[in-house]
Parts: C-alpha cells; structure tokens; sequence
C-alpha cells in the first residue's frame, strides 16, 4: 500500500511539473544579431552572503562569451542586438536558492526556481542526497524584451574542484546549453 502511494504522489507530482506554464525551453528560430549585451542589473550593493557571487558571474559570462563568440556575436558593454540573460539555480533535496542578479525581474524567475526543486525532491524521494545546480540562460530582444531563446541545463555541483577543472566544466555546460542556438550574422548598415 504504501508503495502504491508512494508511486501515486510521485505520478501526480511529476504530471503537475509537466504542466507547469514556466518553460524550460523556448526558441523562435535563428537569432539574427551581430553583438550581445549582458542585462545590465543596474548599481546595487551584494548582500553580505554573496562574498563569491562577483567570481561565479564572472566566470559564467566568460563562457557564455567565449560560446557566442564561436557563433559570430560580440560582446557589447551595452546596447547589444540581443540582451543575455542567465539564472543560475542551485539546490538539494531541502532547499533551493538561485542567483538572479543578470535576470531580472521577471515573472518566471521565481516559477523556475520552484520547477527545478521540485524535480530535484521528486528525483530524491528514495531520498538519495542531490546537490544539483541549474543553468538558465535567455536570449532576449531589447527594444520588446520579447524572449528569443531560453535554454536550460541541470548538472550536479562538483565541490573542491580546482579553478582551471570548474572553468572548464563550466565552459562545457554553457556550450550544451546552447548548442542548438543559430545565429545569422546581418550584414552591417552601409
């Protein structure tokens, strides 16, 4: 009996997740941009728990750079054709935090971080420990802040790792992430 409950909650939680209206992939074709420009989260002070929030953000927009640069876009301090966007989720069975300074406040930040712990306790109910992080990143139009592209990627947090092995892995989670974003480079106004 207790199986036939267990397989029951775990049915209605995963179809719940399956419906929900926040989405995990979006795409409306090639993007058809030249630069990009990272969303600017304006001038305010980091909360005194963010001590190496400044050193992640870093090194996310190093690979996100690094990726798009492959794709023919460059990096602009602002005013980029397309604006990036990124949330980085981070959680395990008990709690789920997300640094969401570069992706504003939009609706579905907050939705998304709920999806993605939910996943994570559903996965952990034969109560296995998870530690898993979630990259979200967005591509957006900045003249309509219509969303172009979003991609997303869970992989599990890898502690103690050294900085050359994390930049490394990281570079190859953002590069999974978008790999099936297109790019068509216009030409440039005469």
């Amino acid at each position: 009996m207790k199986k036939l409950t267990y397989l029951l909650v775990s049915m209605s939680v995963l179809v719940f997740v399956g419906c929900s209206t926040v989405k995990t992939k979006v795409s409306t074709g090639p993007i058809a941009a030249r630069t990009f420009s990272f969303l600017n989260p304006g001038a305010k002070a980091a909360p005194a728990a963010a001590d190496k929030r400044s050193q992640v953000h870093a090194a996310i927009q190093e690979a996100i750079t690094r990726n798009l640069a492959g794709k023919g876009l460059s990096l602009s301090a602002a005013g980029g054709e397309v604006t990036v966007a990124y949330l980085v989720i981070a959680g395990n069975n008990v709690t789920t935090t997300s640094l969401n300074e570069y992706f504003g406040y939009a609706s579905d930040s907050s939705e998304l971080v709920d999806k993605v712990h939910t996943e994570q306790a559903v996965k952990g109910a034969n109560r296995e420990y998870i530690e898993a992080g979630t990259l979200v990143i967005d591509l957006l139009d900045p003249k309509t802040s219509k969303l172009l592209k979003r991609s997303s990627i869970s992989a599990p947090i890898l502690r103690d790792l050294p900085l050359d092995s994390r930049r490394s892995r990281l570079q190859s989670i953002v590069d999974q992430a978008l790999s099936d974003l297109r790019v068509v480079n216009p030409q440039p106004p005469k």
